[in-house]
């Protein structure tokens, strides 16, 4: 993968883990149906786990839950490592 087409797929997975973080945000408020906590993750580990983990602070959400931060945390370290990888080759 080129490295444009990397930056373009980050920047398109992680605006749509945005928009749905901040949906199930917006559900929790209104006391609805929410996102499956296994679908956010999914797109955490497709490569949205950066606007998640910012989201996570500014809108003060998932952030009583420490086993998602866990999670969070974990899918940005391996895609950090993998974008550190296809850098320095």
């Amino acid at each position: 993968m080129q490295m444009g087409w990397l930056i373009l797929y980050m920047i398109l997975i992680n605006a749509v883990g945005a928009g749905v973080f901040a949906w199930d945000k917006h559900l929790a408020r209104q006391g609805r149906e929410r996102i499956p906590e296994r679908t956010l993750h999914l797109l955490e580990a497709l490569g949205g786990c950066f606007a998640t983990l910012l989201l996570m602070y500014l809108i003060r959400h998932k952030n009583r839950k420490p086993a998602y931060y866990l999670w969070t945390w974990g899918f940005v370290a391996v895609w950090t490592a993998m974008i550190v990888n296809k850098l320095t080759r």
